[in-house]
């Protein structure tokens, strides 16, 4: 009789054991979604945006050059956002424009405008891992945060720059981007993302991302003033410092989100 209690207690506790690790896993995934749409949330209802921002790249000398870019942002309600870059200097890229679609359950479409050779080129689904403008930031990098092109699990939370964080995994869902994951460090009072670990496709940290000088506007939309991708397996980075931001312009012309009117954009 001791021995068949024995082992039947055996049985129920390894059932437990089984069900009280699936609940855990449950509850990590549950937390990570639930701190990813706390922190979309947090940012939804600008409508538009226009920024003029200064891009650093710095190669693996130290040695430095600068572009300058204006950049328009349009809101899209349960669809993603319009983005729209264009290149002002220097002379040689000036006119230079990269036009984003994103959307949240499909692949994002981008076109980038060439004044060299006058042409509108697409960039394909699979190139999109490709380096932005020889840039640190990849294509990818260049759409909106949706909810949809990310699996999350909420790994912990720490201390980050003296800050509360909450450090979620995010795994990219579309097949082929070039992350395996990325790990995004989140201010437990803003729900703002201060830096982002971005892993290769062999699991090894490819790239890190700070995201410093936080500023408020219409008391509700922060927006980081110093944006800092660096390469951990190059060396190489690049610094994106807003200038001027304004929100809610009411000034964004829809009508340049088109890549039919690339060529004509000032």
């Amino acid at each position: 009789m001791f021995r068949v209690n024995q082992f039947v207690s055996k049985s129920v506790l390894g059932i437990c054991l089984v069900f009280s690790l699936s609940s855990f896993t449950y509850a990590d995934e549950a937390e990570g979604l639930r701190i990813a749409k706390e922190r979309k949330a947090r940012d939804e209802g600008w409508e538009d945006s226009f920024a003029s921002t200064t891009m650093i790249l710095r190669n693996d000398s130290g040695q430095e050059s600068e572009r300058e870019l204006r950049v328009y942002t349009l809101e899209v309600p349960d669809q993603g956002d319009k983005s729209l870059t264009v290149f002002d200097s220097p002379a040689d890229i000036k006119g230079t424009a990269f036009l984003s679609f994103s959307y949240i359950s499909e692949p994002d479409d981008q076109w980038m405008y060439l004044p060299k050779l006058k042409r509108v080129k697409r960039i394909a689904t699979q190139n999109k891992s490709g380096p932005f403008m020889s840039s640190e930031f990849a294509y990818e990098d260049m759409s909106s945060f949706e909810l949809e092109k990310f699996k999350f699990n909420y790994l912990r939370t720490e201390t980050f720059e003296g800050q509360e964080v909450f450090v979620v995994e995010q795994v990219p869902t579309d097949r082929f981007s070039g992350y395996s994951k990325q790990v995004v460090f989140i201010d437990t009072a803003e729900y703002r993302p201060l830096k982002t670990d971005f892993y290769d496709k062999k699991g090894s940290l490819l790239k890190t991302l700070t995201l410093e000088d936080y500023e408020l506007y219409m008391d509700k939309y922060w927006r980081p003033t110093v944006s800092t991708m660096s390469n951990v397996q190059t060396g190489k980075g690049t610094t994106l410092i807003i200038n001027d931001i304004a929100l809610q312009t009411g000034e964004v012309d829809e009508r340049n989100f088109d890549e039919k009117r690339l060529k004509r954009v000032r």
